[in-house]
């Protein structure tokens, strides 16, 4: 079964809370419903990846919500924040729903063609 790769426009947030003035950031979400189907991983750019539970960005759409250095939650109705801590501090990054939302339906629709898959063999 395909891996799910969808490039999406994000902004980080700098420390003193106003977006980036450079714009949006190219970022990339993935899911692979056959290694790893319980979480998806966001790539930002230079040598920073995400891994966490699928099921934490879809609560974090309507509600805040955090597991170890990953929280997620909404701002105001058409935005939604990522933010990453790691050693190196603090990566907060503001997408828009809709698109978390298009990635989060393509993941459930490739873990269902996976799971009809492993029956059919």
């Amino acid at each position: 079964m395909p891996v799910v790769e969808q490039y999406a426009r994000a902004h980080i947030v700098t420390d003193d809370n106003s977006v980036d003035e450079h714009g949006a950031v190219p970022v990339a979400l993935r899911y692979d419903p056959e290694n790893d189907p319980h979480s998806v991983r966001i790539a930002l750019p230079g040598p920073h990846e995400w891994r966490f539970p699928r099921s934490l960005l879809e609560q974090g759409l309507r509600a805040p919500v955090g597991s170890g250095p990953v929280r997620v939650w909404p701002c105001g109705r058409v935005q939604a924040v990522v933010e990453f801590h790691s050693a190196q501090g603090v990566s907060v990054v503001e997408f828009e729903t809709r698109t978390l939302l298009r990635f989060l339906r393509r993941t459930y629709t490739a873990a269902a063609a996976t799971s009809r898959a492993m029956v059919h063999h």
